[in-house]
């Protein structure tokens, strides 16, 4: 169920689409984003516009309501490895993105 969702953070944050990015966000989350600083960081960060597609599940730990899965996730331009992490939980009976970042 993880795995979908963030491939298509990982292919909407390369193309730089905000609004694709965020369509499965929760609500308290898309509230907690400033548009305009999500595009800076869309428009400037080498890693976020270049994350791979070769993503590595490595485990998900649960905490009350929320999974927390975790990525190895790679860079098509930089070298090295980054921890991806995707918390996901129920809102209005749908699996909705809590909080996504990468590390």
């Amino acid at each position: 169920m993880a795995d979908p969702l963030w491939r298509d953070l990982l292919k909407y944050s390369n193309e730089g689409k905000y609004g694709e990015f965020v369509k499965r966000f929760a609500k308290s989350l898309s509230l907690a984003m400033n548009q305009v600083v999500v595009n800076h960081q869309f428009a400037n960060s080498e890693l976020t516009r270049n994350l791979s597609e070769d993503a590595d599940y490595l485990g998900i730990i649960r905490r009350g309501e929320h999974v927390t899965v975790l990525y190895r996730q790679r860079c098509a331009k930089k070298p090295g490895e980054w921890l991806g992490r995707l918390v996901l939980g129920y809102e209005d009976g749908e699996v909705r993105i809590f909080a996504a970042s990468i590390f």
